[in-house]
């Protein structure tokens, strides 16, 4: 699930406590938090921006300092040519550094410095997105990066146990302009603890909550709360489980605690790479600016669906049609269907070999299979053990032939006869084997019988056949068989990748595609650099016409073509998420799983294949579960690989859904589990969620009708409209027609200010208003319908509305009913 995020990256428009007054549930902050550490939120003194500004400009003028080094540093080693291979190499590892360091410093351009400290020993610190020391002195630090140890009571002090901090300021910044300040005092002889002591930073938290949404996932850097902080900063090992309902910033707490584990153990994951896994490619680009922004760029981003190098797969298919390749049982129908796969004749296959005939037997070729089966040997690896064995059975009955005279027995025959018995040795017989593997009718009978095979070939036959798919699955029923049958070509599902990921496994690597592609691309380079020495050759013929010229030394009498091409054979220059992402076999030091309720038993095997050290961070909400393959359970999907071996973390406080709107989602999650509970509002907003039942002839006119109006009410922020999958494509073309820029379709843009959009699409995403559409029928269409339902409400940081034809679902009758009416908005909304 997603978190707060802070418009544009900007607290510019933060309002003062006096402001929020009443605005907090539960017993308002401002009125529960201490006198003596009531929040100076008035923007701060002329003078004191003025001070600070100074410091902020220091601050920019280092960054600035730092940047041009950085590049000129890698612009020097860029022009630098030539040198041993260790030099070469040297080189293209300063370059590599000097790039991601000028990224990060680019980064970190927004926002630099947020905070202030202040101690009671007189010491201060800044805070902010990196740390930067003054090299001129005694390398004292100018600011200190978020994730230092000495900065972390600028997330944890409070006044009940200010861990020796007087003051926190909060510095309001737009580009390098200081904007506004917000002080917190806190009293150190305050006894009374706030109902919310679990808050801090209340004014600057509050303005970033109520800040319009832009479409992207801010960082929460400025405003992360004592238990988000524990959870960033727990350890690297092990498999931690963040749990936490809507709205508590369980995707910003992991992306921060990757921040924070890059920070602390750079030297183990810079290199082995870290992968945050995402539910969808909507999602991805949503949270895509936040690791950037926290001066970290070299996380590798992706879904289950891009987890197998060279396929991105997207093709869609019935989830019932998924839940059955999620299961684990599947790994048995591929290891059944790679069985199937090593196949002998039914009586013989004859072989013409030089006008000799060749019959290779069932017997013969049982013999080979069991031969090859009993190494252990994955099936590629074993198929030259098959290979030899059926060649050796075919070269004794070709040396039977060629070694034997049909006039050998004949009484006239002399001693010198053609016809006498002949006597092969093992030169002759290994001759007569290496020529039968080159025979093409020898090469077709053994890879008709033992083939070579990829993942995408073994997928695609099975699901391609009714007979290969009984044989390999006689455990599913005749409707199950038929929901894995199609077509070959079109793509492939999310669901499959986990299984080409096991079939790799299964057949094993086999290099000749590989040898044969790295062939290629030796000769295309030898053909091009003998074509350069040809137009050099050329050039030559013309330049040099007299003799003594003509003996002057050229390129390409010093030169031949395959050595040109090695020397100017360079490399690409890959980043280590750019490598780990093309291969298959990569150990990730760390792996973020977001949304994690959702994935299917074989995709955790994938995953926890790619993490053998299991350092992990698991994010979800086992009642959001909406896939039929999903989980309900989070020691269900990890014990199998950690045991008893992994920790868990909840969130309980919700920061982005107002109180109102959860308070709608908590009767959903009764129904959901009764035993679960949702997480408490910090804050509420004064707006009532609404219901509006319009005919269905009228649904899309009623839902531009609404769609305006909360256009109108939300200024810039953004609105999300959730409907039924079954109802997008309809739904979609009335909007975008009454609104052209609003989004639509499978990848929709979440900068427009409307968006169209479906459960799964919609979920770890958050807009201010949220009008969800025929909830009963998103009910009908999920496999768990409750827990879509339950997504869809909790989706809005202000508003939220319902829109539907059919009675309202159970839970959601207490609703306040409106009317829709044209050129009106709902009543009283």
């Amino acid at each position: 699930m997603s978190s707060f995020g802070v418009s544009d990256g900007q607290l510019a428009e933060t309002v003062s406590d006096s402001d929020r007054a009443g605005t907090v549930s539960d017993g308002t902050l401002t009125e529960a938090v201490p006198d003596g550490s009531r929040a100076a939120s008035n923007g701060g003194s002329t003078d004191e921006c003025g001070r600070e500004q100074e410091h902020v400009s220091m601050l920019y003028g280092r960054l600035d300092d730092l940047r041009e080094q950085a590049s000129r540093r890698r612009d020097a080693s860029l022009r630098a040519t030539g040198g041993t291979p260790q030099a070469r190499a040297e080189r293209e590892t300063a370059i590599t550094l000097y790039t991601d360091q000028l990224a990060q410093l680019s980064a970190v351009e927004n926002g630099l410095c947020f905070g202030r400290l202040d101690f009671s020993g007189g010491e201060r610190h800044y805070i902010g997105r990196i740390g930067i020391f003054d090299d001129s002195g005694d390398y004292e630090p100018l600011l200190l990066d978020w994730r230092a140890p000495a900065a972390r009571p600028f997330y944890l002090a409070t006044a009940a146990s200010p861990e020796g901090v007087t003051r926190r300021r909060h510095i309001r910044t737009r580009y390098r302009k200081v904007v506004g300040l917000d002080d917190e005092v806190l009293d150190l002889t305050a006894t009374r603890r706030s109902a919310h002591e679990d808050v801090t930073g209340e004014a600057a938290l509050l303005a970033a909550l109520d800040a319009g949404r832009t479409g992207r996932m801010r960082d929460i850097v400025e405003t992360i709360q004592a238990e988000q902080d524990r959870v960033i900063r727990d350890d690297l090992g092990g498999a931690l489980v963040v749990q936490g309902g809507p709205g508590t910033g369980k995707t910003a707490v992991a992306l921060h605690r990757v921040a924070y584990l890059l920070y602390t153990y750079r030297q183990q994951l810079s290199t082995r790479v870290v992968l945050v896994v995402g539910p969808n490619e909507t999602f991805l680009r949503y949270i895509s600016q936040v690791l950037p922004s926290l001066a970290e760029t070299g996380v590798l981003l992706g879904t289950v669906g891009d987890l197998y190098p060279g396929i991105t797969a997207r093709r869609p298919e019935p989830p019932e049609a998924a839940a059955i390749k999620g299961r684990l049982e599947m790994t048995d129908v591929l290891a059944a269907a790679i069985r199937d796969r090593q196949q002998v004749p039914e009586k013989y296959i004859d072989l013409t070999i030089d006008q000799d005939m060749l019959r290779l037997d069932r017997a013969i070729c049982e013999d080979a299979r069991a031969a090859a089966r009993r190494t252990g040997k994955l099936h590629n690896l074993a198929r030259p053990i098959f290979d030899t064995e059926v060649i050796h059975a075919l070269s004794l009955q070709l040396a039977e032939k060629i070694g034997t005279d049909p006039y050998a027995d004949d009484p006239l025959g002399d001693d010198d006869a053609p016809g006498d018995p002949q006597i092969l040795e093992e030169a002759d017989l290994a001759e007569i084997r290496r020529e039968l593997r080159e025979e093409p009718e020898v090469k077709a009978a053994l890879d008709w019988m033992w083939p070579i095979l990829t993942p995408q070939d073994l997928l695609s036959d099975l699901y391609a056949s009714a007979d290969r798919l009984a044989t390999a699955a006689p455990d599913l029923s005749d409707a199950e068989r038929a929901l894995l049958l199609r077509e070959p070509g079109g793509g492939w599902t999310p669901a499959d990748v986990p299984l080409l990921d096991e079939a790799a496994e299964l057949l094993g690597a086999h290099d000749k595609p590989v040898d044969a592609l790295a062939e290629k691309r030796r000769r295309e380079r030898i053909a091009y650099a003998e074509g350069a020495l040809e137009i050099m050759s050329g050039s030559a013929s013309y330049e040099f016409e007299d003799e003594a010229e003509s003996e002057i030394l050229a390129a390409t009498d010093l030169l031949e073509a395959e050595r040109l091409a090695e020397r100017h054979g360079e490399e690409a220059r890959l980043t280590p998420a750019e490598r780990a992402a093309a291969d298959r076999t990569w150990a990730f030091g760390h792996i973020v799983v977001d949304e994690a309720q959702e994935l299917s038993p074989m995709a955790w095997r994938l995953l926890m294949r790619r993490c053998p050290s299991r350092s992990m961070t698991v994010v979800g909400d086992v009642a959001q579960t909406g896939d039929l393959a999903g989980t309900s359970s989070w020691a269900q999907v990890l014990e199998p690989y950690v045991d008893h071996r992994w920790r868990l973390e909840e969130l309980t406080v919700n920061y982005r859904t107002p109180a109102e709107i959860m308070a709608v989602g908590g009767g959903l999650l009764a129904a959901i589990d009764p035993a679960l509970r949702p997480p408490r509002s910090v804050r509420s907003t004064g707006v009532e969620p609404w219901a509006a039942r319009v005919e269905p002839e009228h649904l899309a006119e009623g839902l531009v009708d609404v769609v305006l109006r909360e256009v109108a009410e939300v200024d810039d922020g953004r609105i999300g409209v959730i409907v039924a999958a079954g109802q997008e494509e309809e739904l979609g073309a009335a909007v975008t027609k009454a609104v052209p820029e609003a989004a639509v379709g499978e990848q929709p843009d979440l900068s427009s200010r409307v968006v169209v959009l479906t459960v799964r699409q919609a979920k770890g995403l958050e807009f201010d208003s949220v009008v969800v559409v025929e909830p009963a029928r998103i009910l009908a269409e999920s496999p768990r319908g409750l827990s879509d339902l339950y997504v869809a409400l909790t989706r809005a940081t202000q508003r939220l509305g319902v829109l539907h034809t059919e009675p309202l679902p159970v839970g959601l009758e207490g609703l306040r009913p409106v009317a829709v009416e044209k050129s009106a908005s709902p009543a009283g909304v």
